[in-house]
């Protein structure tokens, strides 16, 4: 579990390849998310998830997040609360629950699977 809230204070820092060093080699990525949001790339290894961060960082502005309850069982983390974003290129806010379900094997990350409201991301990116 430590290793998963390493993770967001250096995000919150932009430190991409912090964040990535977190990750193992080969890690199970899934973000369900409408076709044509460019900052959901395909990955499946800790350099995929350093692009993500990246571009992530280039194209969404964090305001709030809201960790409301964490849940840790053996290998498994998942974490439940709400974000808000800004799509920097719309201006507009993503405002969003978001469940996010990590395995850690070794001290390394090898799964995110963030699930959060795909419409309120569509809405942001492309309007209504």
């Amino acid at each position: 579990m430590q290793t998963v809230r390493r993770l967001f204070p250096l995000l919150a820092e932009g430190k991409s390849a912090e964040a990535a060093a977190l990750f193992a080699d080969s890690v199970s990525f899934s973000i369900p998310h409408p076709p044509g949001i460019p900052w959901v790339p395909e990955v499946d290894s800790a350099d995929g998830m350093r692009t993500f961060f990246e571009l992530l960082q280039a194209h969404v502005r964090a305001k709030e997040f809201d960790l409301r309850q964490v849940i840790a069982e053996g290998e498994d983390v998942v974490l439940i609360g709400r974000m808000v974003s800004e799509v920097k290129q719309t201006g507009r806010d993503i405002d969003t629950a978001f469940a996010l379900h990590t395995t850690v094997r070794d001290g390394r990350i090898t799964r995110y699977h963030l699930y959060e409201d795909t419409y309120a991301v569509a809405r942001a990116y492309f309007g209504d």
